[in-house]
């Protein structure tokens, strides 16, 4: 089965996400854009004299958005260039117009980094500088009126400024922009990890609302980016196997398996059992994969394992709800976060189930929630995330649940913490501060994937800046030679040609 048959297909068009491309105002030297479909990165010349004043002469390559939306991209210059006041950026323009009223996010060749924006036609730029300078990762936000441009270097968290009520119109010109600063020189830069991004309304309900999904290869050292997949509706949670060949993902109560070199997507026969969420995990040797699926009767989450080639699933544990997220090395055990007594606990329990299916030992006690429980490949750590600090954070403990310690203490929330297959690295989700309550991981959110080493030497580092959440990285997702990463990433509408 061809994904496209499922999904949308990638952007194959000469300016990918981007429909058209312009020279704004005088401009000597025509500007140019190149596509690489590869590694879906733009490299873009441009002259021009400037983006200031009462008027702006650049190359700009764009496509017409309508209402709300978020736009990030990763770039920079390529070589010394002329002026240190070139500027590449996002730019949102009412029209084509030279003197057009527009918002743009300025890098600029010594590092300023700026909002820049004009009211009325031929009306003056105006500008609010960012507290940090040299930005590689911009992403420019609307929201009404307001445009939020959020900067960081890679790796960093984003730095916020932002301008109010200005009025560009509902359908806007979104794209990329270069200027030389000098009319006689044409400059380039080279733009990766581009992404339009149309946000849920408010009031957004999961499951009701429309909201699509991308699938994302991420490679861990350069933070390079590739959708390999998208659907105009949830799927979520990638599996990476153990032979490096496929994804396994859930969708509509089903699971699917994605391969990498052929693109074609197969159901995985769960039998009877077809309420899967998006806790699946593989067993460490890829014989075997556990599930947790909604049972009718007890109307609640319970745990299976299948053979990762499918059949009839056994059932594991007895009581629910129970959420699934860990195998042992060994394959002996898995580890889960259930409910019990009215508080959310992680427990363990044999693979098999056991005798009677109800052999399950707790854990952790404190009170809140304690959830998404991972073993290291040495079988000694359980890594989980827990609020009971009061924010959510990642911890770890012993693999009998003893010598509980907080690995994390920021002013995030964290989710879902996910060690390699080389045991060096930790992977896990980040939602930015103030967007969910501590206990809440919702999707359709701002949240960073943030990397740190196991043994503490460094802090965590930001490998992904991007709109998604549950379902983005629930379960283990690292490739079997440690060096890249698969998630979800949402949008309401998905911007592929």
């Amino acid at each position: 089965m061809n994904p496209t048959n499922l999904g949308i297909g990638l952007p194959t068009g000469p300016l990918g996400l981007f429909t058209q491309q312009t020279d704004v105002g005088a401009v000597r030297y025509p500007g140019a854009c190149t596509y690489d479909a590869a590694s879906q990165t733009y490299t873009i010349s441009g002259a021009g004299a400037n983006i200031w004043n009462d008027h702006d002469d650049f190359h700009f390559v764009w496509k017409q958005l309508t209402g709300n939306f978020i736009v990030t991209m990763q770039a920079e210059f390529a070589g010394q260039g002329v002026n240190a006041h070139r500027k590449l950026g996002w730019m949102v323009r009412s029209s084509l117009a030279a003197d057009s009223p527009n918002v743009s996010t300025g890098i600029h060749g010594d590092g300023l980094t700026s909002l820049q924006f004009r009211r009325t036609p031929g009306a003056q730029t105006e500008e609010i500088r960012s507290p940090i300078t040299h930005a590689d990762v911009i992403q420019l936000e609307r929201r009404g009126d307001t445009y939020i441009m959020s900067a960081a270097r890679f790796g960093d968290p984003f730095t916020v400024v932002q301008v109010d009520e200005l009025p560009l119109g509902d359908t806007v010109y979104v794209g990329l922009s270069v200027c030389s600063h000098e009319d006689d020189v044409v400059e380039r830069a080279v733009f990766g990890n581009v992404r339009v991004v149309e946000p849920v309304l408010p009031g957004f309900v999961r499951g009701r609302d429309p909201l699509g999904s991308m699938l994302e290869l991420l490679d861990i050292e350069s933070g390079q980016r590739q959708v390999i997949y998208g659907a105009p509706e949830i799927f979520e949670a990638p599996n990476w196997t153990v032979d490096g060949h496929a994804l396994i993902f859930n969708r509509g109560g089903l699971l699917y398996r994605f391969d990498l070199a052929s693109g074609d997507i197969a159901q995985i026969n769960t039998g009877a059992v077809t309420q899967n969420n998006n806790d699946h995990v593989l067993s460490f040797d890829g014989r075997m994969l556990a599930i947790s699926s909604r049972d009718d009767t007890l109307k609640a989450s319970v745990i299976y394992t299948v053979p990762i080639t499918g059949g009839e699933p056994k059932r594991i544990t007895a009581r629910g709800p129970s959420y699934l997220h860990g195998w042992s090395p060994d394959s002996q055990h898995l580890v889960y976060t259930a409910m019990r007594n009215g508080d959310f606990d992680i427990y363990r329990i044999a693979a098999d189930g056991g005798a009677d299916g109800a052999a399950e030992t707790q854990l952790t006690t404190a009170p809140g929630l304690d959830d998404g429980p991972e073993y290291t490949p040495d079988g000694q750590t359980i890594y989980f995330n827990s609020v009971r600090s009061g924010l959510m954070q990642i911890w770890r403990m012993n693999a009998d649940g003893s010598n509980q310690q907080q690995v994390t203490d920021d002013a995030y929330n964290n989710w879902f913490p996910h060690v390699s297959p080389d045991g060096r690295w930790i992977a896990f989700l980040t939602y930015l501060v103030g967007e969910v309550e501590p206990s809440d991981h919702p999707p359709a959110k701002r949240v960073y994937l943030r990397l740190m080493p196991t043994d503490g030497s460094a802090s965590p580092r930001v490998i992904a800046y991007l709109y998604g959440g549950q379902g983005t990285m629930n379960v283990p997702s690292w490739a079997p030679d440690s060096q890249r990463l698969a998630f979800v990433s949402n949008s309401v509408t998905l911007h592929f040609s």
